[in-house]
């Protein structure tokens, strides 16, 4: 089993091996067993449900998703890789619906995806005259009550095991703690089920949180990643539907390539977003939570989250997104207090208050951390890193430590003398001395401590403010509008001066921009492996808008790496490429290999035999002759007179796959007692060029025979 499934790993997605549990997950699959996988975004889940259902013979695989961006990209996918794969969704027609079961009845169909919905309508007729081999249950965290995103209808999926006992579940999830991961398994009700778990280590994801940097900073910051990566993309979370929209319109005006996305848009509009982001039209999507699920877009190069997100699971998945293909990436977080008081107020509103506060609270210790950012992540899932990261802005910029005792003692003072009945940006224009008219108006400008911070800028004091709070020197009580409070440790502090320690603030990275206008940034010089790339990108995109699918269905940013690394001059070192498969090997080679050799300053021709031998490369493959016809766009007959050519050179030696013993003596019986009607008779009988393969086949054992 492990030796087909490698050679189907090999056959169809271009790789030699399999990421960690994959092949695991893969075998316990096809031996009947149910399962419950949890590995991160972008670990390789669709894999381990793809594979086996490419082991069995008979029976179709059913996917369940609730997310229809999904279908529609791993059906693009899969299809490209020559896989035969189709999805029912509300985004089709009913006639497309029915039509593609009816190519599943028929076996044509070897994959489906499907929404919990549908499958439900569908399974009682299913369950009379539909095999299936494996049930894939996708997002699966969306059964529980203890998940982050849980939906009433993924209950009713239990009755799968009542339909199909003896059909293998498998259930996957990216994000989910153990309770979460014992409740899928009992709601799903799968009998021992095995569990894999896989690393959430994301090494090649650069981790940053920034405190509150204000609007014209975190403009500025997202304009030099869209710079960075002016030929990649980015998403912009932001915690509701007007800040994306304004994100968005700042974005414009700056002259980048952006769209907006939520909840709130026509399904044409989220739709026409979507699509132009994935297509590589834009440079960045600005976003509510709802997007981006089920994307596989590979060269998603950054994610920011203008606000914090409400748990360290949703947090987890979005900035998943990022860097997909293995390649750098990075991911930053803005965040503010007034982020968490907007989220406490969803924790109230939500059923769950109790768990959806820790997990809040443990997304902001993750915030405020001081500690490598990466380990308290896997720690969350239950994971140890002995060592730090050294890709995260606590390891790579560690804080200088200060001396923060008069600062704490002000900002105490200051909440003291003012009862405790001011907020954040209150209390820091009291200790700036703001001439403000609320301020003035309640008397604070009358305080002892009334522009005792003037030496301090506002975001040096919301930054040592903010580390005030993490300490436990001040509270914000949420149901006093948000105040500031002494608590009882800081007043012990305030009264016996003991001394505090805080992280020295760092001014953020400033680029000089004229207002409203993006600055103008000179290309950089290109070494060479960069312009061979920036080349492969580029046949990439003409090959894709040709096609009408996304650039990271025909290869992703890290196979054109590999090509860069490798530069293929012929098919065969193209076939060789990890990432290409033996369809897109054919598919594909020539514009590649030809923008390589040309790169290289090769100036013969690619030759004219070649067509021969992709045929023989597809041969090899397993494909059959009406399959090779439609993978490379020519007439059967055609195939056949590859074969014969191939025969003639003494390059197929094996032809059970061509024709069969039958055919072949026919063939021989006609050419011996019908020479000159020959061709009349037998092309009513058989494919038009297959007598031509018997008399080479023919020729080819005369000649072994001489020999």
């Amino acid at each position: 089993m492990k030796e087909r499934a490698v050679a189907l790993l090999r056959r169809f997605y271009g790789y030699s091996e399999f990421r960690p549990l994959q092949l695991d997950i893969i075998t316990t699959a096809a031996c009947g067993r149910d399962c419950v996988v949890l590995m991160p975004t972008g670990g390789g889940k669709s894999i381990c449900y793809q594979i086996p259902a490419l082991l069995t013979d008979g029976g179709v695989t059913v996917v369940v998703s609730p997310l229809i961006a999904l279908m529609k990209d791993q059906v693009t996918a899969l299809t490209a890789n020559g896989i035969p794969a189709a999805a029912v969704n509300s985004m089709q027609t009913e006639a497309e619906n029915h039509n593609i079961l009816q190519q599943l009845f028929t076996g044509r169909i070897k994959i489906l995806y499907i929404s919990p919905e549908r499958l439900l309508m569908e399974i009682d007729r299913w369950s009379r005259d539909l095999p299936i081999s494996l049930i894939a249950i996708d997002e699966a965290h969306c059964i529980s009550q203890w998940g982050h995103d849980f939906r009433p209808d993924y209950t009713r999926l239990s009755r799968l095991k009542e339909l199909y006992p003896h059909v293998p579940v498998m259930a996957l999830t990216a994000t989910a703690d153990r309770l979460t991961r014992d409740d899928i398994a009992r709601q799903l009700c799968l009998r021992d089920p095995a569990t894999f778990i896989g690393s959430f280590d994301r090494p090649n994801i650069s981790l940053r949180v920034m405190n509150n940097p204000g609007k014209s900073q975190r403009l500025r910051y997202i304009a030099m990643l869209i710079d960075r990566y002016r030929h990649d993309s980015g998403i912009v979370y932001c915690i509701s539907r007007k800040s994306a929209e304004s994100m968005n319109n700042e974005l414009l005006g700056m002259g980048y390539k952006s769209v907006v996305y939520h909840a709130g848009l026509s399904i044409e509009e989220r739709n026409r977003a979507q699509d132009r982001f994935i297509n590589g039209d834009v440079q960045v999507v600005c976003a509510t939570v709802a997007f981006g699920m089920g994307i596989d877009k590979s060269n998603i190069r950054w994610v920011v989250h203008n606000n914090m997100p409400r748990n360290i699971e949703s947090y987890y998945q979005e900035i998943g997104r990022a860097g997909r293909d293995g390649v750098k990436a990075e991911a930053t977080m803005f965040y503010s207090y007034a982020d968490i008081i907007t989220l406490q107020g969803f924790v109230d509103e939500s059923g769950q208050q109790a768990i959806n506060s820790e997990k809040l609270k443990r997304m902001q210790e993750y915030a405020e951390s001081s500690l490598c950012r990466r380990r308290i992540l896997l720690s969350y899932f239950n994971e140890t890193m002995d060592h730090d990261c050294g890709n995260c802005d606590v390891c790579l910029n560690p804080p200088e430590r200060m001396d923060g005792t008069v600062i704490a003692l002000k900002a105490m003072s200051a909440i003291i003398r003012t009862e405790g009945k001011v907020g954040f940006t209150m209390l820091i224009d009291i200790l700036r001395g703001a001439s403000k008219r609320d301020l003035i108006d309640r008397g604070y400008d009358r305080i002892k401590t009334y522009g005792a911070g003037r030496d301090l800028s506002y975001p040096e004091w919301n930054s040592y403010l903010s580390q005030l709070i993490q300490l436990g020197l001040i509270d914000i009580a949420y149901n006093e509008n948000n105040h500031l409070k002494v608590t009882a440790y800081g007043a012990i502090v305030l009264r016996d001066r003991t001394p505090v320690t805080l992280a020295q603030y760092k001014e953020p990275e400033r680029r000089k921009t004229a207002r409203g206008r993006k600055e103008v940034i000179p290309e950089p010089e290109l070494k060479p492996a960069e312009r061979l790339l920036a080349e492969l990108k580029e046949v990439r995109l003409k090959l894709a808008r040709k096609e009408q699918v996304p650039p990271y269905i025909v290869f992703s940013d890290k196979t054109l790496l590999e090509m860069v690394r490798v530069e293929p001059v012929d098919m065969d070192s193209f076939a060789r490429v990890e990432g290409v498969g033996e369809k897109k090997t054919v598919k594909y080679w020539k514009p590649f290999v030809t923008a390589i050799r040309k790169f290289k300053g090769i100036a013969e021709s690619l030759g004219t035999g070649l067509s021969h031998e992709e045929t023989l490369l597809l041969l090899n493959a397993g494909y059959d002759v009406n399959g090779i016809a439609e993978t490379k766009g020519i007439k059967p007959r055609t195939v056949y007179s590859h074969i014969v050519s191939l025969i003639r050179q003494d390059k197929l030696t094996d032809f059970s796959a061509i024709i069969t013993r039958e055919q072949y003596m026919r063939v021989m019986t006609v050419a011996r007692e019908n020479p000159d009607g020959m061709w009349d008779i037998l092309n009513s009988e058989m494919p038009d060029g297959l007598p031509s393969v018997a008399l080479a086949i023919s020729d080819f054992l005369l000649r072994q025979k001489e020999k």
